[in-house]
């Protein structure tokens, strides 16, 4: 074992001590082992320790280490901003442009998946008998009867159907595939109903800009984003 590498039990290569202040003098001449010692005691950076007793460091522990020292010398932050910053660090947030200030929250980034309002908007104009929606998702006869017995499909007079009717097919198709019937679905026709009540409580309610629709599909994506939201959350928790 020398003193400029070391092997965590994993094999991945680290750095002692040695190597770390080598790394970091030229940027920071005024750094020294004590120092380090000194950031470790502070709990700032945790090395981890060789069976010999030798401080080894970690690629991300020698970033920290490099902005914690130019926090000190730049920023002139005491260690309990230091502090607070790694630890927003730690919980994802980023380095603001030209890394003079505290770490900040990301720019909450619209969904892609999520349709908006001009998507919500569109519609084409297939319109598609039964048998045509089957052959297309592969859904049974009895499945398609059962998405309409539970208000899931939405025939017109005439029979036919549309095409959100056939991605409703389509989901309900894979759906089945993991042992949810139609009637397991129904909530999801009285969760989406409710948010089209909401949407025209709020148009019945407030005056708004622009026409009527635009700000009804405006509405309505943000309540799918909402929705997809807290699905995620609810899958990560």
């Amino acid at each position: 074992m020398t003193d400029d590498t070391a092997t965590t039990s994993s094999g991945a290569p680290r750095l002692t001590i040695g190597k770390v202040l080598a790394e970091l003098s030229q940027e920071f001449p005024d750094v020294s082992a004590s120092k380090l010692r000194f950031l470790e005691a502070e709990g700032l950076v945790t090395p981890e320790r060789t069976a010999s007793g030798y401080r080894t460091f970690s690629p991300d522990d020698v970033r920290r280490l490099r902005y914690i020292l130019g926090a000190q010398r730049d920023r002139f932050w005491p260690l309990k901003v230091i502090r607070e910053a790694l630890d927003a660090l730690d919980r994802g947030l980023q380095e603001p442009e030209g890394a003079v200030g505290a770490p900040e929250p990301p720019e909450p980034v619209a969904d892609p998946e999520v349709p908006d309002a001009p998507a919500l908007l569109a519609r084409d104009d297939v319109t598609l008998t039964g048998p045509e929606v089957r052959r297309a998702t592969g859904i049974d006869r009895d499945t398609m009867h059962a998405l309409e017995n539970f208000g899931l499909l939405r025939p017109d007079a005439a029979g036919h159907f549309t095409g959100d009717d056939l991605a409703v097919a389509a989901a309900a198709h894979t759906l089945a595939s993991h042992g949810l019937e139609a009637r397991h679905l129904r909530s999801f026709r009285t969760a989406a109903d409710r948010e089209v009540g909401l949407v025209e409580q709020v148009l019945a309610t407030r005056r708004v800009d622009g026409s009527r629709e635009e700000r009804a599909a405006e509405i309505a994506s943000a309540c799918i984003a909402l929705h997809v939201a807290l699905v995620r959350s609810g899958l990560a928790r």
